[in-house]
Order: structure tokens, then C-alpha cells, then sequence
């Protein structure tokens, strides 16, 4: 899909045989440093009642790579979002995102509820405010968060350009942990995808242009006055918020006090489950959407 900014997406677009344009939508994020593909249990799993829309988002596959850090400032990255929609023809529809994916989600949520956005699914996605609150504020989270300094070191680069994605990650939970252990096939078309070096530099320059505030391992445990935490509206749509606890990236206490940025949360955890919850527990994942989809229709 051709966007109205120019921007070029790969994407799923699938649903019912009989009448997918009238099927209720869910548009799907993935996170880094995926694809579409992180949703391939989800898309199958609700395809037969719902349109499934699921981009590879800027910057990643065979999607657009603009140049320039700017290029990926979380205001652009949005904006896709609405002008995808915008192009296949949906006027409202239901956003569903996970890691990066999920950050987008949270902000699209915030910015169409009461027009385009009828519902929010969050896997695994830190609310922005509590995240900041946290890199601050919490020793775990502080100490997780640290590979976000090394993604924005530019020192690197060259490296990462002729070695791809696998040079920066490799041996890191993003690494590792992103490459099923029990499905060979699909751990070849990730590594695949991570031998694109261009590809590489315009995943982590989603990292460079966020805002957000990563404060070195050693600074002190505390919100300092000058400090520019994120101001967002509350949500009153229907939000579901999944949450498994063994993340190496992201603590619990991300989850704790959603209730004052969110007015009607449905909060599901599942235990014994790292980062990415979407293949690794699909079933428990899609139990959680299914129950919360049923009760907002």
C-alpha cells in the first residue's frame, strides 16, 4: 500500500471469504525486531470473524526506509497508522499492538478514541507515562532499559550496515529471544530478515527518535525536577492489557497503576512467558483477545 505521505507498506490485509470488508477490523503492530509475522497465530486464528490488517511497519522488510532519524519520530510513525487505514478503506477499527508496536498502539489509542478507535489490545507494551516514571524510578527497569543507550550509539553503524541487525542484537534477549527455538523455518526468515543492513539502521532508528529519556545505569533512583515526562490523555475506550511477566526487557511494575491512565481495563497476565508472548503462549494470547473481544462488541 501506497500511503497519502508517500510512505510504502507491505502488508496482510485478510478476513472472512464472505464480506472481509464488512468484518469488524483489528489493525495488528508488531515491535522490534519482528515483522507482521509476529501476529501469524493471532491472524489465524481471528481471520474467519474479523479483517486482519497487519503492516510491516517503516523501516522494516520490504517497506519503506526513509532516511534520517527524523523519519521516525513517533508523531510520522502514527501516522502511517491512520493513513493505512485511510488507504484500505476502514473508517474504524480496533488497534492491537505489542513492544514498539504496542508503544504506537497506546498513542493511536489516546489519539482516536472517540472517533476511529473503538477498542485497544496491548501485548506486552509499556503505558508511556508508568514507563518513564520507571526508567527513573525503578532498579530493574533501569537496568533492563539500558540497551536502548547502546541502540541509539551511532559508533556502530558501519558495522551494522554491512553485518545487519544480528551485530547489535546478537546474544541479547531482542536477539535470542526473538528466534523460535522450535521452528527452524521460521527462525530463517527472521535471520533472514536481519541480514539487511539498511533494514537494520532503520529499525533502530526507531530508538534515536523517540523522546523518551534513558537515564544511565548509575544515576540516581529518583525523578529529577527538570525531568520531561509524558503528558497523555486518559483512555476511555475498552482496553485490554496482556501482560507476560517473564519479560527481559520490560518489569511488572509497568502494570501497576494502569487504572489512572485507563478507564475500562481488562488486565490479563500470564506467567512463565518472556517478551514475545504473541508465538510463545499464542493460545493464552488469543484466549485473552477472544474473551474481551466478545464482551465489547
Amino acid at each position: 500500500m501506497i500511503l497519502a505521505n508517500g510512505i510504502e507498506l507491505d502488508v496482510v490485509d485478510t478476513g472472512p471469504l464472505r464480506g472481509p470488508r464488512d468484518a469488524p477490523v483489528l489493525v495488528f503492530l508488531h515491535g522490534f525486531p519482528e515483522s507482521h509475522r509476529t501476529w501469524r497465530h493471532q491472524i489465524a486464528h481471528f481471520r474467519d470473524r474479523f479483517r486482519c490488517i497487519a503492516p510491516d511497519q517503516r523501516g522494516y522488510r520490504g517497506s519503506s526506509k526513509p532516511h534520517g532519524v527524523e523519519s521516525y519520530k513517533p508523531a510520522e510513525l502514527v501516522g502511517d497508522v491512520f493513513l493505512l487505514a485511510d488507504a484500505l478503506g476502514v473508517e474504524r477499527f480496533t488497534i492491537v499492538g505489542h513492544d514498539w508496536g504496542g508503544a504506537l498502539a497506546w498513542a493511536v489509542a489516546m489519539r482516536g478514541q472517540g472517533s476511529r478507535v473503538e477498542r485497544a489490545i496491548l501485548c506486552n507494551a509499556a503505558h508511556p507515562v508508568i514507563y518513564a516514571r520507571l526508567l527513573w524510578t525503578d532498579a530493574a527497569q533501569r537496568a533492563a532499559g539500558q540497551y536502548m543507550r547502546v541502540y541509539r550509539d551511532t559508533s556502530r553503524d558501519e558495522e551494522i550496515r554491512q553485518e545487519g541487525l544480528l551485530a547489535l542484537v546478537g546474544g541479547t534477549g531482542n536477539g535470542t529471544g526473538a528466534l523460535p527455538e522450535d521452528d527452524p523455518e521460521e527462525r530463517e526468515r527472521i535471520l533472514a530478515d536481519w541480514s539487511d543492513g539498511e533494514a537494520a539502521l532503520a529499525m533502530v532508528s526507531w530508538y534515536r527518535a523517540t523522546p523518551m529519556a534513558v537515564p544511565p545505569a548509575d544515576a540516581p533512583l529518583e525523578i529529577p525536577p527538570d525531568a520531561k515526562l509524558p503528558r497523555v490523555p486518559v483512555l476511555t475506550i475498552p482496553t485490554l492489557v496482556v501482560w507476560a511477566l517473564d519479560d527481559h526487557a520490560l518489569s511488572p511494575g509497568n502494570i501497576e497503576g494502569l487504572d489512572e491512565f485507563v478507564e475500562d481495563l481488562t488486565l490479563v497476565t500470564i506467567p512463565d512467558c518472556g517478551h514475545f508472548l504473541t508465538w510463545q503462549a499464542p493460545d493464552k494470547v488469543n484466549a485473552a483477545m477472544e474473551g474481551f473481544l466478545a464482551r465489547t462488541a
